[in-house]
């Protein structure tokens, strides 16, 4: 599978919760399309478990249903406002930008790896100026290909020639760390996004950074 590989060390980096925080747009856009659906919208502070998994599946929970015709509806409205509004309604980690800058020169490659699809992950990038501090951004597409996090890494390892045993991940919830853990790539957790030192050593995370300015050290001293 990972034939030909190049010999570049890499950085995954996940976006939401980990690059920026996400809450106001993705809380008000869920609760936004549950009204549309004519359910009722908890509040705010109660859909923060919604911040990094797949929402397809944060909304089966909420909606307690998986039917496919109930799913892609309350994505549309979903998208109707994060298109538009929510996927803005967001901020930059303090210290994020010459965290990874200082990764880069490390001689370190860097990409983002979200469950995100792809066209609004690129705008959020650019929107914050991001963009040239990464090679590329990996996210999924609309339809829901590649929403689970090991088939986004898998992917982006084939596409990038990439040797898993030269790569970390860096993420906020489990799903980054088993996707990347699943893929044989080494994991970063952070404490200052939406997971929990303890959620994140459960799923295998080799080191914590509990501040941006914590990432670039721990990258280097995970590969010695």
């Amino acid at each position: 599978m990972y034939e030909t590989l190049v010999s570049a060390r890499a950085v995954f980096f996940d976006l939401d919760g980990t690059l920026t925080d996400p809450k106001p747009g993705i809380t008000d856009s869920i609760r936004y399309a549950m009204t549309k659906l004519g359910r009722e919208a908890p509040p705010a502070e109660e859909l923060l478990w919604c911040i990094g998994p797949p929402l397809p599946t944060s909304f089966a929970r909420l909606l307690a249903s998986d039917e496919p015709g109930l799913i892609a509806r309350v994505m549309t409205h979903y998208r109707e406002r994060f298109g538009t509004v929510g996927l803005f309604e967001n901020a930059l980690y303090p210290g994020i930008p010459e965290a990874v800058a200082a990764v880069r020169a490390g001689g370190f490659s860097t990409y983002v790896m979200t469950s995100k699809p792809h066209v609004f992950a690129t705008r959020i990038v650019d929107h914050f100026g991001l963009a040239p501090l990464f090679d590329a951004v990996y996210g999924s597409e609309l339809d829901g290909t590649r929403v689970e996090k090991a088939d986004l890494i898998a992917h982006a390892l084939v596409e990038e020639r990439l040797d898993p045993a030269r790569v970390v991940m860096i993420g906020d919830r489990e799903h980054d760390a088993i996707g990347a853990r699943s893929n044989g790539i080494r994991v970063i957790g952070v404490t200052y996004g939406y997971g929990t030192e303890a959620e994140l050593r459960a799923h295998g995370a080799a080191a914590i950074a509990a501040a941006p300015g914590d990432i670039p050290t721990l990258v280097v001293r995970l590969f010695g």
